[in-house]
C-alpha cells in the first residue's frame, strides 16, 4: 500500500471519489477506507496481459460467454470494500442482475464472477490474506495468486521462495481448497480443465 485517506467512507462516497481522480491512480475501498495502490511494474502488467490473452482464447475455443473488463470494480457484499482485480472473468448473460452495472462498471454477485486473479505486487500481504477471505466470503468460485516475483512469506510459499501461482477453488463447503504450482507444473483450473499452460510459461512470457 503506498497511502490512505484518513477517514472513513461508504461505498458510494467512494464510487464519487475514483470520478475525480485520474486514470493511471488505482485506489481500492477496504472496510471504508480509501488505499493508494502502488504503481505496477512492467513485467506485473506483461503476466496480466498474456492472461487474458490464453484466457479469452480458451473462452473462444469452448464457446464460453465470458469477458474480461479492462477494469471493473467488485463490491464486496456484506462489507464497505471494493478491489479492481488484476483479471476479472466476467459471466456475461448474469450482467442483467446486476443493479449497478447499467450506468457503472461494478459487480456485486459472484454468480458474476466465475474466476478473478491478483498478480503480486509489494502489498502481498492483501492478496495472500484480505483478499483471499474477502472473495471465498464472497463466494467466487475460482482465485489465483501469481507471484512471480516471490514476494509471499515463506511459511505461504516455502523455504526457499520460489515464484508461485496459487489457486483456489470453492468447495461445497463454501470454503477456499489450495494448490501451489512452480516451474514446469501445469497448472490446474477448474474454470479451464483443459488449460495446457505452465508456471514457466506464465513467468517467462516474452513480448
Amino acid at each position: 500500500m503506498i497511502q490512505s485517506l484518513q477517514k472513513l467512507f461508504t461505498f458510494d462516497e467512494f464510487v464519487d471519489f475514483l470520478k475525480t481522480q485520474p486514470e493511471n491512480i488505482c485506489y481500492e475501498l477496504y472496510d471504508g477506507e480509501i488505499i493508494q495502490m502502488p504503481l505496477p511494474k512492467g513485467k506485473h502488467e506483461k503476466i496480466v496481459a498474456f492472461l487474458v490473452m490464453i484466457l479469452m482464447v480458451e473462452c473462444h475455443r469452448l464457446k464460453l460467454e465470458y469477458g474480461i473488463p479492462s477494469k471493473t470494480l467488485v463490491k464486496l457484499e456484506n462489507k464497505i470494500s471494493g478491489y479492481f482485480p488484476d483479471v476479472l472473468l466476467l459471466n456475461l448473460p448474469n450482467l442483467v442482475n446486476e443493479a449497478y452495472w447499467e450506468n457503472e462498471s461494478i459487480i456485486t454477485k459472484p454468480e458474476s464472477i466465475p474466476l478473478v486473479i491478483e498478480v503480486v505486487s509489494t502489498n502481498w500481504r492483501d492478496d495472500y490474506h484480505k483478499k483471499l477471505a474477502d472473495y471465498e466470503e464472497m463466494g467466487i468460485q475460482e482465485y489465483w495468486i501469481v507471484d512471480y516475483a516471490a514476494l509471499g512469506s515463506k511459511e505461504l510459499i516455502g523455504d526457499p521462495k520460489q515464484p508461485t501461482i496459487t489457486i483456489y477453488f470453492l468447495s461445497d463447503e463454501g470454503e477456499y481448497r489450495g494448490k501451489q504450482f512452480r516451474g514446469d507444473d501445469r497448472i490446474e483450473s477448474p474454470t479451464f480443465p483443459d488449460l495446457n499452460l505452465t508456471v514457466e510459461q506464465i513467468f517467462s512470457v516474452r513480448y
